[in-house]
Order: structure tokens, then C-alpha cells, then sequence
């Protein structure tokens, strides 16, 4: 095999959000901080992560709790200071762990500077480093566009006798991506933190960057019969009705990109990693990763629903393989933003073993698959999605939406380290947490799992250092397997589908691993000769004559993944169960 050239850490390497607020609390106010993060890297390398993300930080009035920056080059007093992100920063790089921020540029706090000198004037030096624009004759706003978090996204400023655009809340206002100094102004606070030694971002909101300098307005949807429409928001909200071709996602966004991506490769082995929120994520992830001139990786929201189906997932990542050249993505089953997975994704699974066997599941999927797995801080404990009373609840987002919609207050509950201590071990007691700690989540806490060879914690654990042990699941090419797989259960027909079964073969040089997996609550029985041949399809496309191999040929590939035996000429996958073999 010929020698490989060195890998980027990122590809193929794991990365863990964190987010702040609800990690770790060192000074007793309820509120997670930076020192908070610092005290808890032992842990994060314990689980063997490349490196880690942190939402924001910086100063805000904490409307959207960080993603409403008042300023972009400081640190927010609620979670500590800058030498104190620098006391982090060293700790992490001194355990091999990478240190990636969250960084929001399509949008600023209405406490900004920059807004508070652009709404004083129509002529001031600012004046255009927003979107502004005239009402239409009638005083409704410029056009139809809509907020992803309710409503017009147009607020009528009496100041300036104009509307500005907001995206996402009225006190988000959107920045002016076509204004040069814009461009600059945000490159450079971008740079600063380069200079201070972060080793990349993740850019929320990655194509809201520019609009339609024509203001054109949406088409509407169709909702019954129309293409795929964008996952990161649900169909209670009205967002859902239009096609949103003009207020993002526009062309404009590619060369900034190129500009961004300039500046962070004068800084070796910093990395970009884009969230695509779209009406068709997946192809603009791979436009927005293409060549060397823009994202380094990006990740959308097509994992991040409650669809897991075989079919869905297969169709999913069979898709993106076609129409991705040379871009890398990144995979998260949960973030900030959703219901927990171990809640949409393995509710059905009732209670018990079944319900820990699926959540193995999505794990070892997510580790087995080409690209960067994000693992969002909690998920690693099975932690389910936190039912919290209307009162309770923080996020503008699901108090602008309930009940359909009752926010992500429920992902962002605080971290349990320790299950028998005050607050779970997150702080001191000496203030109530921000968001509430449930009782089941202190059963799932940090220092009981680590107690427990068998925990969902140790299998993570276990998983990401497989991961990295073999290069195959960090470099490897990917192919799906379908169609002609079969049962052979008793009272099937051999050519009955396997709808449960979601194949693919990860290839390296002359290695192939086939890792299979059971999305199903019924044992599966599956033929290895079709899975064998199949092996050999990706570098052999319709060779002629090509003999069914043994099934004696393949064999178990050791790893920590569950419910895969090969026993009397059938592959056999339980329950929730998956594995790799190779020939």
C-alpha cells in the first residue's frame, strides 16, 4: 500500500460542543463559565475528543442566550475574562485537545456599537453596515420575508423611518454582507482570536451571510408536493410556507467564504466548520466544502430531526456521496438547537436495555461514518430531553412558539457530573441553576457512568478510541450497500428487503470494512454472500462473471460495537445491533 499523506486533524477527528452556560458553574452564580470548562478538561480528555467547540461566549444581553454578540473581541463577564479564556486555552492544548469558538457573523446584538451608530443616521459612517430599507407605500415592510423565529423579519426603526432585516429576534439585526468595510470589520475580529492561539470556528448561521440586494421577494411553498425543505425548522412555524432563494443561501456567500478561509490558513491547522441551515442542506454542504477556497467541513440539520429510518438514513448518506466532490462533512446527531437524541431518536425504544441498545446504535453509526463526528456535550451520558413547565422556560424561541413548539430549553439543562452532589455536581448550590436539573438525569451523571465499565459513557469512551485506531473509519471512502440485500428468515421469501438493515463499506487502500447496522427491533438474519459481493462493488462497478465469494471469507472486526454474530452461514444482527466485518 502506498504511504498516505498526513491527515488533517480534523478529518475524520471528534469534536464535543460545549456550551457554556450549562457546563460546569465556579462562582456559585447558576450560570456556567469559562473557568467551569477549564476545571472540567480532565474529563474531555479522559474521552479522548481531538478537539472541542464552544458556543458563545463574548458580551450579549443574553436575549438569544450569546448568539446576540454586543461585542465581538471580548469576553462576557458572566462566564469570566479574557485571561481566563486564555488560562483554557493553554490547559486544553497542554492535554492535545483543540480549541474551536462559535462565532456568530451574519448578525450582531441591537446593543452593538456598530447598530447603535448605524440607526443614528441615514449618512453616518455606518450608516450602511446593516439592512435597511423603505417601507413600501402602504408602510408594510419591503417584502415578504419571514424571521425563522416568528413573524416578518423586518422591524420598523422610527429612528431612521426605515425597516431593518432580523432573521432571527427583532433585537438580531442582520449585518450588511455587500458593505465592504463589513467584510473587513468582521475578518478582523476573526483574526484576533487567531492571534490569541483558538484552532478554528464554528460559524453559526453560515449562508445567512449575505441577501438579495433586490429585496425580491420568497416564492411560496408547496407544502404537500414540493421539494425538500429545510429541517432546521419545524412545520408549526410559518417560515416553513415560503422557499427562501432570497434571503439566504445567495451566490455572494462563496466569496467570502474564500476570504474567511484566506485568512485562517495564514494560521496552520485552524479549521472552518459551517452550520447549513437550507431548504436543500445536504447540497449546501457540499457547494459550501468544495475545493480549498472555503469551508474546511459543515454540518446540516438532516440528523438532527426525528427521522431515522434505515430508508431515510440510507437515502440520506447515499445522496450526499453523489453529489459531494472533494468536501468533507461533519455529522451531529445533536447540538444546541434540537431535542436530545436519546429522546427523538430512542423514545420508541420504551425503557431498559432496548432503549440503551439503540442509543449504542446512533453512536456507533455516527463513529463509523465518513467525515467529522460532533458529539454535543451530554449525549455521550444518554441524557433525554428535559419536559420543563411554560413558566420555566428561558428560550424566546419556544415562549414566541408554545405549546406546538416548546423551545431548546430542553438540550440546555445543566451538565450532572456527580449524581449524589448539589446540583449534580454543575455548582455550588449557592445560586439555582439557570435551567432546572432533573432527578432522572442525576442517575445518568458523569462519576456514576465512569464508575461502570458497561455505561453508554464507557462505550463512547471505547468507540472514539476504536475511531481513531483505525484509519479506515478517519480517511476511508464510503459506500452505501442496498437493494439487494435479503432475509432469509423462516416464513420470508429470500428476496423479501431488509428494511430494517442500513449497509455501507468504508474503504482505504486495500482494506474494506462493512459495517452494518439493525435501525429495527427484530432480530435480523441476513445472507453474507450478498453482502461479500457487494464488498467489491465500489472499485469493480459491473464486472462480469464475478463469482459469489464464501461467506467463510468474512470475518468480525473487533470493536467495542454490540449484536452482530455470524453463526451457521447467516450474518445475524439483534435487536438494535451493529458491527464491522471485513474479508
Amino acid at each position: 500500500m502506498k504511504a498516505l499523506p498526513a491527515r488533517p486533524w480534523w478529518r475524520g477527528g471528534v469534536i464535543y460542543q460545549i456550551y457554556p452556560r450549562s457546563f460546569a458553574d465556579t462562582n456559585g452564580d447558576g450560570v456556567g463559565d469559562l473557568a467551569g470548562i477549564t476545571q472540567k478538561l480532565d474529563y474531555i480528555a479522559w474521552l479522548g475528543v481531538d478537539a472541542i467547540w464552544i458556543s458563545p461566549f463574548f458580551p450579549s444581553p443574553m436575549k438569544d442566550f450569546g448568539y446576540d454578540i454586543r461585542a465581538h473581541c471580548e469576553v462576557d463577564p458572566l462566564f469570566g475574562t479574557l485571561e481566563a479564556f486564555g488560562a483554557l486555552l493553554e490547559r486544553a492544548h497542554a492535554l492535545g485537545i483543540r480549541v474551536m469558538i462559535d462565532q456568530v457573523l451574519s448578525h450582531t446584538s441591537d446593543q452593538h456599537p456598530w447598530f447603535a451608530d448605524s440607526r443614528a443616521s441615514r449618512e453616518g459612517a455606518r450608516a450602511d453596515w446593516y439592512v435597511w430599507a423603505d417601507p413600501q407605500p402602504d408602510g408594510t415592510p419591503p417584502n415578504n420575508w419571514l424571521s425563522v423565529f416568528g413573524g416578518s423579519a423586518w422591524q420598523w426603526d422610527t429612528g431612521r423611518s426605515q425597516y431593518y432585516l432580523h432573521n432571527f429576534l427583532a433585537c438580531q439585526p442582520d449585518l450588511n454582507f455587500h458593505c465592504g468595510e463589513v467584510r473587513e470589520a468582521i475578518l478582523e475580529t476573526v483574526r484576533f482570536w487567531l492571534e490569541l492561539g483558538v484552532d478554528g470556528y464554528r460559524l453559526d448561521t453560515a449562508n445567512f451571510l449575505f441577501h438579495d440586494a433586490q429585496l425580491r421577494n420568497n416564492p411560496p411553498r408547496d407544502r404537500q408536493t414540493g421539494p425538500r425543505r429545510d429541517m432546521s425548522v419545524g412545520d408549526f412555524n410559518p417560515y416553513m410556507y415560503q422557499m427562501h432563494l432570497f434571503d439566504k443561501s445567495r451566490p455572494e456567500n462563496l466569496g467570502f467564504l474564500g476570504e474567511l478561509r484566506a485568512l485562517c490558513d495564514r494560521y496552520p491547522n485552524t479549521v472552518l466548520l459551517g452550520e447549513i441551515g437550507d431548504d436543500d442542506g445536504l447540497a449546501r454542504m457540499a457547494e459550501y466544502t468544495a475545493g480549498a477556497d472555503r469551508l474546511h467541513m459543515a454540518y446540516s440539520f438532516d440528523l438532527l430531526g426525528a427521522d431515522h429510518s434505515a430508508a431515510f438514513l440510507h437515502q440520506t448518506f447515499e445522496r450526499f456521496g453523489r453529489i459531494v466532490s472533494d468536501g468533507w462533512p461533519a455529522w451531529a446527531i445533536g447540538n444546541h438547537d434540537v431535542v436530545r437524541v436519546a429522546t427523538r431518536w430512542a423514545a420508541d425504544a420504551a425503557t431498559g436495555s432496548l432503549r440503551q441498545r439503540k442509543l449504542r446504535l446512533a453512536a456507533a453509526l455516527q463513529m463509523c461514518l465518513r467525515g467529522t463526528p460532533c458529539v454535543y456535550q451530554g449525549e455521550e451520558l444518554g441524557l433525554e430531553e428535559v419536559e420543563l413547565r411554560q413558566e420555566e422556560l428561558q428560550d424566546p424561541y419556544g415562549i414566541a412558539m408554545w405549546p406546538r413548539f416548546k423551545g431548546r430549553d430542553g438540550c440546555r439543562t445543566p451538565m450532572p457530573w456527580d449524581g449524589a452532589a448539589i446540583d449534580a455536581g454543575f455548582g455550588s448550590g449557592a445560586q439555582k441553576p439557570w435551567l432546572p436539573i432533573p432527578a432522572q438525569h442525576r442517575a445518568n451523571a458523569v462519576a456514576d457512568q465512569q464508575a461502570h465499565p458497561q455505561s453508554l459513557l464507557c462505550y463512547y469512551r471505547a468507540l472514539i478510541a476504536w475511531r481513531r485506531a483505525n484509519p479506515v473509519m478517519l480517511e476511508g471512502s464510503m459506500h452505501m450497500i442496498g437493494g439487494s440485500i435479503h432475509k432469509i428468515e423462516a416464513g420470508l421469501s429470500a428476496n423479501a428487503a431488509s428494511p430494517g438493515l442500513l449497509a455501507f463499506v468504508r474503504t482505504l487502500g486495500d482494506l474494506r470494512v462493512l459495517c452494518v447496522f439493525n435501525w429495527s427491533a427484530t432480530d435480523l438474519s441476513v445472507d453474507p454472500r450478498e453482502l461479500a459481493s457487494q464488498m467489491l462493488l465500489p472499485d469493480q462497478p459491473g464486472r462480469p462473471g464475478l463469482e459469489r465469494p464464501d461467506p467463510g471469507a468474512l470475518r468480525i472486526l473487533a470493536s467495542p460495537m454490540q449484536g452482530l454474530s455470524l453463526a451457521g452461514g447467516s450474518l445475524l444482527l439483534q435487536a438494535w445491533g451493529c458491527g464491522c466485518l471485513v474479508r
